[in-house]
Parts: C-alpha cells; structure tokens; sequence
C-alpha cells in the first residue's frame, strides 16, 4: 500500500504526541528511524507509544488492570471503535494507510502478562520465546510499514521477529542491574548453571569470568539472531532499509558497548554515544551502498 502524507494532516498533534514518547524513552530508536520519510516515521512513532503504554503498565504500574485496558481498548479500536487519545487516534491514521496486522498487538499484551507474573527462563529457549511475544511481535507489527510496496513472505517475516528476539536479549543484557532490582532474572537459570554463577552471585552483582560466561552465552546468541534482517535487509522498501540496518547496528552496539564497560550492568546502562552511533549510521550507508552493488 502507499502512503500519502496527505492523510496524516489532521493527527499532527497526536503524532507529534507519539514522537515525544519515543524520543524520551529510547535513543537507538528514535536516531534509527528518524531516517524515514513521513508518513512511515510517523507510523512507527504511533507503534513505539503503543509499545510503552503496556510496557508502562508493567514496568511503571505493575498494575493488570491496566494492561487489561488496553486488551480491551485494543479489541474495540480493532473492531472500528477508535478511542478519544492521540495514541489511538495517530494508529488509526496508521491503519488506514498500512496492512498492519491485529495479531502481533496481542502477542506484545500477552509478553505483558508474562512479565507480570514474571518466572525466570529455565532455558535459552524460554527466554526466546517469550523474547517472540514481547519484541518479535513488534517486528511484526513494523513489517507492513517498511515492507509496504506488496506482500510479505515467510523469509521476512521470520527475519523480522529474530531482529525483535535480538534486540530483546540486548535489553536483557544491558539492564541486568535494573531487572534484578525489580526482581527479575532473565537470564535462563541454565545458562547460568552452565557457567557456574549462582543466582546468589548475580544478586551480590558478583562480576567475574563465571558472570561473563553467562553473560557471552546469551550475547551470542542475540548476535545471531541479528544476522538474518542484517542480510535480508534488502527485501524492506528502499526508503526503510538504512533506518532498519542503523537500528540494527545501533542496537548491538549495545553489547560492545557493555563489554568495553567491563561487563558492568549492575550499577549502568550502557548507550552508544553520539558519536559512535553516527559512525554506527555511516556503517550501515556503507554496508547498503555495498550490498546494492
């Protein structure tokens, strides 16, 4: 489908509201997909709000209620009835411009949920599905705006969700500190096992050879995970493909950004500095101009 700008006109304000939200609670984001044209930045600014009202149901209200107000304000904006906010309204200019598929919204709920009544992975795999339900979902939810020229195979689609699940365990991985603070593990019990880092030394912000062990296994695997949208990147619309590919990189810079900090994820959140997001950026016009060839 493409979109006209034109029909964005009367939701200025409330996209203007949506991109106030991203640009306060996440830098790599908002510096990745700044980069698109208009409608499509605005689109994923309106997808990023609707991000942080269920995250911040959780994470700020620790409150079901909540996050079950918005399943049903999802359910009727879904079924036509659009409620009076400028999140809702800004999707609602959203949906009449891109496919965008209902599926994916509930998915991102039900990982809500899950971190509501939060359980610590037992496996890699745990972690990786629920890493599906909290982030790959949104990687569905952006496909139909940055893959809008005609439909979207498999391929894409299960590249689009390992980017999701990747940038997930990079959030895991840098906020180490602050999840257990709130009283979540997420790296799986096993890998620390493997490692043999007791979650008594986690909780001590024990950092040692055991802790980074632990920490390489689950980085590894997010790395990964990164590879297939690094390499399918092509496929997305040509005005999508570098706001893809920097967030992409921005995003798993995270990781050397934690390794250069000495592991340090107790008392810090790593964050790639200004300037190395714009060598970040310049690598990824690099990694295109080369790949175009």
């Amino acid at each position: 489908m493409t979109a006209s700008p034109s029909a964005f006109a009367d939701r200025t304000d409330d996209f203007a509201w949506c991109e106030s939200v991203i640009e306060r609670n996440s830098n790599s984001f908002y510096r990745a997909f700044s980069l698109l044209p208009e409608p499509k930045r605005q689109s994923v600014y309106a997808l990023y709000a609707f991000c942080r009202l269920a995250d911040d149901c959780v994470d700020v209200d620790a409150s079901a209620a909540k996050l079950e107000q918005v399943n049903d304000d999802l359910v009727g904006f879904f079924a036509g009835r659009v409620p009076d906010a400028p999140l809702w309204r800004a999707l609602d200019a959203v949906c009449s411009l891109f496919d965008l598929e209902a599926a994916p919204f509930f998915d991102m709920l039900e990982g809500q949920r899950r971190d509501l009544a939060f359980r610590q992975p037992e496996t890699m795999g745990d972690l990786e599905e629920y890493g599906y339900y909290v982030a790959g979902s949104v990687g569905l939810m952006l496909l139909p705006i940055l893959h809008a020229g005609s439909a979207v195979d498999d391929r894409l689609r299960d590249s689009a969700v390992a980017l999701g699940v990747a940038m997930q365990l990079t959030n895991i991985l840098r906020d180490v500190g602050e999840d257990l603070a709130n009283g979540r593990i997420y790296l799986p019990a096993r890998v620390l096992e493997a490692a043999s880092h007791g979650p008594e030394r986690l909780r001590a912000h024990v950092v040692d050879g055991s802790f980074r062990d632990a920490w390489e296994a689950v980085a590894r695997r997010s790395e990964e995970l990164y590879r297939p949208m690094e390499r399918d990147v092509f496929a997305l619309d040509g005005d999508s493909r570098l706001p893809t590919l920097s967030s992409l990189y921005l995003y798993r810079g995270i990781l050397d950004e934690v390794r250069a900090g000495g592991y340090q994820c107790f008392e810090r959140r790593a964050a790639v500095p200004k300037d190395a997001a714009a060598q970040l950026v310049g690598d990824a016009v690099r990694a295109l101009e080369e790949g175009g060839r």
